[in-house]
């Protein structure tokens, strides 16, 4: 964002003009979202929007910021509490199919995602949100480990994990749902022999 909203007011016209903009995004896709558009169904000058919003990408990177922020949470609160190898397998199942689901409700996350790899700060965010789920895993698996093991290698290990998790609900999203399904399934078994042979000690 170009400038950072401080006080009520301001917050609430950026809070609606992300509103609006994933209602256009589901309705049309990013590509034919216009700021003009947006403005207008936002209730906003084009002057105002772009106070705070310079162009359509930065729209869009605040919508990721706001979906990445969430995943951080639901995994923090997923995996705070496991201390077994099982248990973390059944958190991360359950994860992913949460993930799985919302993806495939949330056209305005579908839509983010696919144009990642043809944004370079999308793709910068993505590998920052990557790591920063790798380390939240890195942490689970050494607590069940008793801290006995070499944090790199778990570390780099789990981000592997994460970021070709992305690309595994990437491609379930792009693919008819029976098909999505088995990859997904193909995924949770996967990481589930990964995390499994990680946390033996």
């Amino acid at each position: 964002m170009r400038k950072a909203p401080t006080q009520k007011r301001s917050r609430e016209r950026v809070e609606n003009i992300l509103k609006v903009a994933c209602e256009l995004i589901a309705a049309q896709g990013s590509d034919a979202m216009k700021m003009g558009e947006l403005a207008q169904k936002a209730g906003v000058s084009i002057g105002s929007l772009y106070q705070y919003f310079p162009d359509k990408a930065s729209v869009i990177h605040a919508l990721a910021d706001r979906y990445n922020d969430e995943s951080r949470h639901c995994i923090e609160d997923a995996l705070a509490d496991v201390s077994s190898a099982d248990e973390l397998v059944r958190a991360f199942d359950q994860l992913i199919d949460t993930y799985y689901e919302l993806f495939l409700a949330e056209p305005v996350i579908c839509d983010i995602w696919t144009g990642t790899q043809a944004d370079k700060t999308l793709r910068d965010m993505e590998m920052e949100v990557s790591r920063a789920n790798a380390a939240m895993l890195t942490k689970a698996i050494l607590r069940i480990r008793e801290n006995d093991g070499d944090a790199s290698t778990i570390a780099a290990r789990c981000l592997l994990i994460m970021y070709s998790g992305e690309a595994a609900m990437r491609l379930a999203i792009s693919v008819p749902p029976k098909e999505g399904r088995e990859i997904v399934a193909s995924y949770k078994r996967m990481v589930g022999r990964e995390i499994t042979d990680m946390t033996r000690v």
